[in-house]
């Protein structure tokens, strides 16, 4: 029998794969994203060492009613405070005044969320400290098993969804709240000492505190920014603003080869190979997706608008640097940083944190 000809509409579909690949064309400058954002994330997560351990020093000497070692308090701390960042920020938008008890929380929300309407949630994966720790915590579980587990999509989809359940929570209760319920609660012995109730957390941890911890960690080390992907009603809130940032991963379909290689290498598993630009709430700015791409200008950061342009790493941390410490110094110089009380009121409220009352 005479064999039929193999035409081109019934080629093996590898053998068509490979007719229409695209010629690599090599990027000749090494990039350096990451270079910029682990050294941001060095100097983030060591100023957080030094106010943790300040903060540390700070109450263990009023708790010894100032005999011990003199230390004054880091306002830096109220940075962990992101629901006490809301309540200020509500605060100053319904008064039109800055707070005077705890402002350093207005400047250090109002700081993060301007760094994330201008570079998408850079705040989660350049600046934050649990963002950085649950990185290298799935980093070492890779090394370690030579991959990350992944849900299934709908099981992702509903557990995204929780963070999302936590800060309609939050939000809620805080926009419920009035300008002058917002300052009561900050000069309640409760709000005045929420930072040393926050720090006992830790100290005087219990026994199912610790399983749930540890639980957290080997989450973290199986699965890609668990907490931060799923649990995190700070990362939902940024990830919110994000929306309308004008910068974005932006993919050049005609130097992009398809090798997919960007989609393997997102911590949020976003396809940015059959995409565009990514819009995702999702996308914390960490660049991976543009470190790995191959083929040279496939794969960029850019402003969307007013016209298109590239936005380099170094710019997202410079950009990072002068917002940040441009806020603080800001803070500090017209005194709206440190909370100004007697020492009596912490010598008193302070050693009696755990029992004071939610107002």
């Amino acid at each position: 029998m005479q064999k039929m000809p193999v035409s081109a509409g019934m080629m093996h579909p590898e053998g068509e794969n490979q007719r229409r690949r695209k010629k690599l064309v090599r990027r000749e400058a090494k990039d350096s994203s990451q270079q910029f954002r682990r050294a941001t994330q060095a100097i983030f997560l060591a100023l957080n060492a030094w106010i943790g351990l300040q903060f540390y020093l700070w109450v263990r000497w009023a708790e010894a009613g100032g005999q011990a070692m003199p230390v004054s308090r880091p306002a830096g701390v109220e940075g962990w405070l992101p629901i006490e960042g809301l309540m200020q920020f509500k605060y100053v938008l319904a008064s039109g005044q800055l707070p005077h008890l705890h402002p350093a929380a207005f400047f250090l929300f109002f700081a993060f969320a301007l760094i994330t309407l201008l570079f998408r949630k850079a705040f989660c994966s350049w600046i934050c400290p649990v963002g950085t720790l649950s990185e290298y915590l799935w980093k070492f579980g890779r090394r370690l098993f030579g991959r990350n587990f992944r849900f299934p999509r709908w099981i992702d989809l509903a557990l995204r969804s929780l963070k999302y359940l936590l800060l309609s929570f939050f939000a809620c209760a805080v926009a419920t709240m009035s300008a002058e319920a917002i300052a009561e609660f900050v000069a309640s012995p409760y709000g005045l000492v929420v930072d040393v109730r926050m720090l006992n957390f830790f100290r005087f941890l219990g026994t199912t505190t610790v399983y749930v911890l540890c639980g957290f960690v080997l989450a973290s080390i199986f699965v890609q920014n668990f907490w931060c992907r799923y649990l995190c009603p700070y990362g939902a809130f940024m990830g919110l603003i994000s929306l309308v940032s004008p910068a974005r991963i932006t993919r050049n379909e005609s130097a992009c080869i398809d090798c997919a290689k960007c989609a393997k290498a997102c911590p949020s598993a976003l396809a940015v190979d059959r995409l565009v630009q990514i819009r995702s709430a999702e996308c914390t700015n960490c660049l991976e997706c543009v470190a790995i791409c191959p083929a040279k200008d496939a794969l960029s950061l850019q402003l969307a608008a007013p016209r298109r342009r590239l936005l380099p790493a170094w710019q997202v941390a410079a950009g990072i640097a002068v917002i940040f410490f441009g806020l603080v110094g800001y803070a500090k110089l017209t005194d709206h940083w440190q909370t100004h009380l007697p020492q009596q009121v912490f010598f008193r409220l302070i050693p009696a944190a755990n029992e004071q009352a939610h107002p």
